[in-house]
């Protein structure tokens, strides 16, 4: 992947070759993709799924029973919910879309390219890939304002992803979501920590980060124990300024009786309780 504007333009020529392939008949056997011929002769063994009309926004290539959709750059600020079924390629990047909600590809069992990427999502639900975890062959979501994701969004994902360029915040959750993950080896480098819970790892990529030994995770748990021992020390010092009230405060209800009891008659019953109480005080 390239950066700037030269990047970018050579991301969307290429996506455009990519579908006006699908269109002319397919590419030579020379210059053909392994993903490109596999989705042109996967559909002999793919049953037969009706597919819905293709959006309006979009432009869609039906191919050996497969479908392309492509969506690049079609001023989209959500996942288009009317996709055929039998979608195999995606192609959603430069858009304006926020979010990924839970199920957003449900229907899409046969979906085996997914290009996110060029977008403003800083949002993937826990559930959004939900029935394409097993299809998903390729995912892309570089040049996005993800800082997190569950990890349960990536659960039995076996694509190769892309997570370049994205205000990562390097923390044990997104240390536990990468172990998982079979991230793009082209990219690996480029998913950098914007920001870091130590701050000296800010600016470097995440996996020079973990390569160097440096356990996230052992942070997070030092951090939480700090927090509750401070906690636990704050309740003890209540607790004893507490117990402190009560006896000077009982020891000043004693003193006013005593003064009291001194104010009354004498009698022998009365010296014999100042005597007592006096020798309590």
């Amino acid at each position: 992947y390239g950066r700037g504007r030269r990047g970018n333009t050579w991301r969307r020529r290429s996506k455009r070759s990519e579908l006006n392939m699908w269109e002319s008949g397919g590419p030579s056997v020379s210059t053909a993709s392994p993903l490109l011929w596999l989705l042109l002769f996967s559909g002999i063994f793919l049953g037969t799924t009706p597919a819905r009309a293709c959006p309006k926004s979009c432009h869609c290539v039906e191919k050996s029973g497969l479908t392309a959709v492509q969506c690049t750059s079609r001023n989209l600020d959500r996942i288009p919910p009317d996709l055929p079924r039998d979608t195999a390629v995606l192609l959603l990047s430069s858009n304006h879309i926020t979010s990924i909600p839970s199920q957003a590809f449900k229907d899409l069992h046969h979906l085996q390219k997914l290009d996110l990427s060029n977008n403003n999502i800083d949002t993937v639900d826990a559930g959004a890939f939900q029935g394409v975890a097993d299809s998903l062959d390729s995912l892309d979501l570089s040049h996005n304002r993800l800082s997190h994701v569950p990890r349960e969004a990536f659960a039995r994902l076996q694509a190769k992803i892309s997570l370049s360029d994205n205000p990562w915040h390097c923390e044990c959750a997104l240390q536990e979501v990468l172990r998982e993950l079979r991230l793009d080896p082209e990219t690996v480098n480029e998913v950098m920590c914007t920001t870091a819970v130590q701050e000296e790892h800010a600016g470097k990529p995440v996996i020079q980060v973990l390569d160097s030994g440096v356990n996230l995770c052992n942070f997070h748990h030092k951090t939480t124990d700090v927090a509750m021992f401070v906690t636990m020390f704050g309740w003890f010092a209540m607790v004893i300024g507490y117990v402190i009230y009560y006896v000077r405060h009982n020891q000043e209800d004693a003193r006013r009786h005593l003064e009291y009891l001194k104010s009354l008659p004498s009698s022998t019953q009365l010296s014999k309780d100042l005597d007592t109480i006096s020798t309590v005080l």
